[in-house]
């Protein structure tokens, strides 16, 4: 299935829709700009909450929570000492742990469990807010992994605005 993640225009925080590959709107991300850490709600366009994003403030690194249903549907971090690429693990309960990596600054990464591709994700260059293409294979957990591109995203605008602000 093959989604476009695309940041509302002047929104307060990180709000997003997410349309299927027909252009109809099947998600939103509801950034909530007044929390302390990061947090989002992923809710059907009916406004039914799916997935909620907390960011978990006393940690090793950047480190979040993904919850479904009242418990923890992953916990997705990012790996501290990785050279030339980033790296995210999405820790999910039992054996099928994902793995994010690629090139965040273009925003061009595959999430895979083991050796197997599960999803990529690239950003669009010719948009005014950030724009993403996510596809995922059949079978996978699509909202899990769109949950999962939230964090890597929440986290790449925490890492430019870092280093922004140091120049």
């Amino acid at each position: 299935m093959r989604y476009q993640m695309k940041q509302k225009w002047l929104a307060l925080g990180d709000d997003y829709v997410i349309r299927n590959e027909g252009g109809h709107p099947v998600y939103q991300v509801d950034g909530k700009v007044f929390s302390l850490g990061d947090r989002a709600e992923l809710k059907d366009m009916h406004g039914q909450i799916l997935a909620t994003i907390t960011q978990k403030l006393l940690s090793w690194g950047p480190s979040y929570e993904i919850h479904r249903g009242g418990e923890v549907a992953a916990r997705v971090k990012k790996k501290l000492f990785t050279f030339f690429h980033a790296e995210f693990s999405v820790d999910v309960p039992g054996p099928d742990d994902l793995r994010a990596r690629g090139d965040f600054w273009d925003h061009e990464y595959t999430f895979t469990r083991g050796d197997r591709e599960v999803a990529r994700v690239s950003r669009a260059f010719f948009s005014l807010t950030d724009t993403y293409g996510i596809e995922v294979a059949p079978g996978e957990d699509d909202l899990l992994i769109l949950a999962a591109s939230v964090v890597i995203d929440l986290c790449c605008h925490e890492q430019r605005g870092a280093d922004t602000a140091s120049t």
